[in-house]
């Protein structure tokens, strides 16, 4: 018994013993390829008809196998030339090798991979071709990555956190070629932080531009996906964002991020005036509390108000809700008053996509932007970074809220 185990195990090696040539082992390595597949087929087949090859068939079965039928594969070592066995109903449908299914796996993942690193189709093409000598065409490329597009729709309708300790919320643009002509297009993207303190994408949507009453669809498709309760969002000082959170989510606080109300500001402010005036602003957003924070902006109306009064308008009329986050702790401050979190995922996105520069379609975006999103997040498997003090504030200050359960 020893003695043939031993034997058994040495025939590998005998098949190899003979193999002279990089290309008579890819020969080789087929062959193995092709009659593993074919075995799995005929075992696949003898399951299906209840009966194994050559043996016995039930009284109460007519089906019989049929001979076979023959289908190229293209596998990663080229094109191998596969037997699919056949029965007399035409009922066999194998799960290995599915109809109409002409690629491996393998070369599935690596397609789905190149494209999801920024690579256009016709990129791939030419890469597959140099790497595995097989010929793709741009349609083939498009045809396997839009099997992307269930998993798109999966994650989009999974459920979510009944509750959301901070969500920031922003989009990202595209141009996309729609009935003929290119046009801007935004991707909606939604981050929430968890009881967990760990961040998560919660969805993205598509839409021409970026608009107050999209977001209120948006926040309505979260609420249907088992969000409950949201307390704090920070987002751009898009008009009527504000609005729209509270009509969705009225127990929510909203902190317009600084950052954008600074550019807006310098947007009026004339190149010589520019280094100063951010000076001067910075007295107002990085005061100590709320009271220090007022008077600044007194100070900062008095020296700039009558050259910049627009400027300084914008920060008047929306002074409550860029001074939400004067209310939490330093900690939780430094997470809200910003949208840094969503701009540097978007930062991301970019470098994944950079290399097309206008989509096809919608769908293309979609697919482009859950891969990278997928690529992204592989790298967000920690809580953030204090995360056991700043939850500690969270409870004290929103209580029952959070829904904790220790």
């Amino acid at each position: 018994m020893k003695k043939k185990e031993t034997e058994e195990e040495l025939v590998p090696l005998e098949i190899f013993k003979n193999i002279k040539t990089g290309s008579e082992l890819e020969g080789l390595i087929n062959q193995i390829y092709k009659r593993g597949v074919e075995a799995l087929l005929n075992a696949e087949m003898s399951e299906h008809l209840g009966y194994p090859k050559n043996g016995q068939r039930p009284e109460d079965s007519d089906n019989i196998r049929n001979g076979n039928s023959s289908k190229t594969l293209k596998s990663g070592n080229g094109e191998i030339e596969i037997n699919i066995p056949r029965d007399r109903n035409s009922s066999f449908e194998p799960v290995i090798i599915p109809k109409y299914q002409r690629f491996t796996d393998k070369i599935d993942d690596v397609i789905i991979g190149m494209y999801s690193r920024g690579m256009s189709t016709r990129d791939i093409e030419e890469q597959i071709k140099e790497i595995y000598g097989i010929e793709l065409s741009e349609t083939s490329v498009s045809n396997i990555t839009a099997k992307i597009l269930e998993n798109v729709k999966q994650w989009q309708e999974r459920i979510l956190s009944a509750v959301y300790f901070v969500l920031w919320m922003d989009g990202i643009s595209f141009k996309v070629r729609q009935a003929g002509k290119v046009i801007n297009k935004t991707v909606y993207l939604v981050i929430g932080l968890s009881e967990t303190g760990q961040k998560e994408v919660l969805g993205m949507w598509i839409d021409t531009n970026e608009s107050a009453s999209f977001w209120l669809s948006v926040l309505t498709d979260l609420k249907a996906r088992g969000v409950e309760d949201v307390l704090i969002a920070a987002t751009d000082n898009l008009k009527g964002f504000t609005e729209a959170i509270r009509s969705v989510f009225p127990k929510a606080i909203t902190q317009l991020c600084v950052v954008h109300q600074i550019r807006n500001s310098m947007k009026y402010v004339v190149w010589k005036d520019k280094k100063q005036f951010v000076t001067d602003l910075k007295s107002v957003y990085g005061a100590i509390n709320r009271q220090a924070a007022e008077n600044a902006l007194i100070e900062f109306d008095e020296k700039w108000g009558a050259k910049y009064g627009y400027a300084v308008k914008s920060w008047k009329e929306n002074w409550d809700n860029l001074t939400s986050y004067f209310d939490f702790p330093l900690e939780i401050r430094k997470m809200i008053y910003t949208t840094n979190v969503i701009e540097s995922l978007n930062s991301s996105i970019r470098k994944y996509t950079k290399t097309k520069s206008v989509f096809p379609d919608d769908q293309a975006v979609l697919k482009s932007v859950y891969l990278s999103l997928m690529n992204i997040q592989k790298k967000w498997n920690h809580s953030v970074r204090n995360w056991g003090l700043i939850l500690s504030q969270f409870l004290i200050i929103f209580d029952e809220r959070c829904r904790l359960k220790f």
